[in-house]
């Protein structure tokens, strides 16, 4: 295959106006926007209605696009099946790991062996070297990070949505937790979800959709009060910067050194002798 081709296949469909394009735009925002009941709205079971109805209408009008949203509405089930408020017990850990790694393995499992598709991939290798644009938009993030994030977590109470840290331990578990989860963020919103929309719409709507699932797991998390002001933008980014690169190394890069922003901050926001760099913490 020439460049050219392998762009031209890679090249994400356009949308026609008909009532068929209408059918599967609306399936797909029946799935996606279910996210906002399960997650963010936290009604259960009432949130898997549109789930439901989303892939009923998507199996009547485009078979590999229901195929495609069977595998993401998996994985949001896989997800709904625990609480996702923070918990840093064993208990709480356990549940964690065992749920969000179902939900990346399970659709990848199935669209690899049952579907025979490679859509889902983790691209760990290509992507190098990464250009001044890459390295300057990671220092845009930290910068960014360093002087909204103590603001955020601190002013608005966001930071007593996770548990209190008291002790070594309890930090080592929170660098953890929040190191895995921001890793698992990429693997499944961005490598999966993401990756599978990017098949049937247009990049710009397949991100819109990601990023709606993905904001309202942050909000169960414990991304609240004005937090959707920081994890939209930034869902949208991570989604349009992979489709860009086509690599998880870099977006990993960019959310896992956020991440260590956000460990830092809940760290002080709870001691605040500990990590006293913040210019703009209240």
């Amino acid at each position: 295959m020439t460049p050219d081709a392998a762009v031209a296949a890679d090249a994400p469909p356009a949308l026609s106006f008909s009532a068929r394009t209408a059918a599967r735009v609306g399936a797909a925002m029946l799935v996606c926007g279910a996210a906002v009941l399960l997650f963010a709205v936290h009604i259960r079971p009432l949130g898997y209605v549109p789930l439901a109805a989303g892939l009923l209408l998507a199996w009547g009008v485009d078979r590999a696009l229901a195929r495609d949203l069977t595998l993401i509405a998996i994985g949001q089930a896989i997800i709904s099946a625990i609480s996702l408020k923070a918990d840093l017990s064993d208990a709480g850990i356990a549940r964690f790991a065992a749920s969000l790694s179902l939900a990346v393995i399970v659709p990848y499992v199935i669209s690899r062996y049952v579907f025979k598709d490679r859509t889902i991939r983790f691209r760990w290798r290509g992507g190098w070297p990464w250009t001044r644009a890459q390295w300057a938009y990671i220092g845009v993030v930290v910068a960014a990070g360093y002087l909204i994030l103590p603001y955020y977590f601190i002013s608005s109470g966001a930071y007593l949505n996770w548990p209190p840290i008291d002790g070594a331990e309890e930090i080592s578990r929170l660098l953890v937790g929040v190191n895995a989860v921001g890793t698992w963020d990429e693997l499944f919103f961005i490598a999966t979800v993401f990756a599978l929309l990017r098949r049937h719409f247009p990049v710009w709507l397949a991100n819109v959709l990601q990023a709606t699932v993905f904001v309202s797991f942050l909000w169960e998390l414990g991304y609240r009060e004005w937090g959707p002001l920081l994890t939209i933008p930034f869902a949208l980014i991570q989604g349009w910067i992979f489709s860009w690169t086509k690599t998880l190394p870099f977006v990993l890069t960019v959310h896992l050194l956020f991440d260590a922003v956000v460990f830092a901050v809940l760290v002080h926001a709870h001691h605040p002798e500990m990590f006293a760099v913040f210019v703009t913490a209240p």
